[in-house]
């Protein structure tokens, strides 16, 4: 019998991990909170690692795979702030603690930072695989680190600023809009450059439809990348 393709389980996980991401950055962006002094979501923390997991399902699986994953990911994020609303709104049973007289306050949705979450994040994952697609067409499978480095260049600072502008334009002033957005950048920025590595963890799938690297010829004893 020959071996079964590690591929399925890789995209599998890598799918995982991205869902995961996003449903973490979201609940925890509820939360603004300072690092060294600077003002943040709490969801930095974890979203800017859902552009480098995107990379990486591009890779295995193709453009089209990583757009239907956005899109699905975006829509559990809808789900569960569906569900988090309903749950809130069920009546509780006294005295069966604070985890259920609470619910409501801490993960009843705030609408608004929801709607921004979910706007920025489809927004800024399309445009990271379109600069993706560009860097992989020029370069093939050459300077992989690039694509991780390029997407996110484009896609995180087009990201911070539209969830910023539509979660908090209005409610916070200026120089506050400014701080929460040179903070996220830069510690998107930071993490960004610590997920580049990851980028040569995966191979690319066979049979990726349109994609310059997957109909590339493999490389052969003595053959070097750059």
């Amino acid at each position: 019998m020959p071996a079964r393709s590690p591929l399925p389980v890789a995209l599998a996980l890598l799918a995982a991990a991205y869902v995961a991401a996003q449903i973490l950055a979201d609940v925890t962006s509820l939360k603004i909170t300072e690092v060294a002094g600077f003002s943040m979501d709490a969801g930095t923390l974890v979203y800017p690692f859902t552009f480098t997991l995107r990379d990486l399902v591009h890779k295995v699986a193709g453009k089209q795979v990583a757009r239907a994953l956005i899109i699905a990911a975006a829509v559990i994020n809808m789900l569960m702030a569906g569900l988090f609303w309903l749950v809130a709104r069920l009546p509780g049973v006294a005295g069966s603690g604070p985890q259920t007289e609470l619910f409501g306050s801490v993960l009843a949705p705030v609408w608004r930072i929801v709607f921004a979450s979910i706007i920025a994040e489809v927004i800024a994952e399309f445009v990271d695989t379109e600069a993706y697609s560009w860097w992989e067409r020029r370069f093939g499978s050459r300077l992989q680190w690039g694509r991780v480095l390029a997407s996110n260049a484009v896609s995180v600072p087009l990201d911070t600023i539209l969830f910023v502008l539509i979660a908090f334009a209005g409610r916070l002033g200026s120089g506050d809009l400014t701080e929460i957005f040179v903070t996220n950048v830069l510690v998107k920025g930071v993490v960004t450059v610590v997920s580049i590595p990851w980028i040569y963890f995966v191979r690319p799938g066979a049979g990726r439809g349109g994609d310059r690297e997957a109909a590339q010829p493999p490389v052969v004893s003595g053959e070097t990348r750059p």
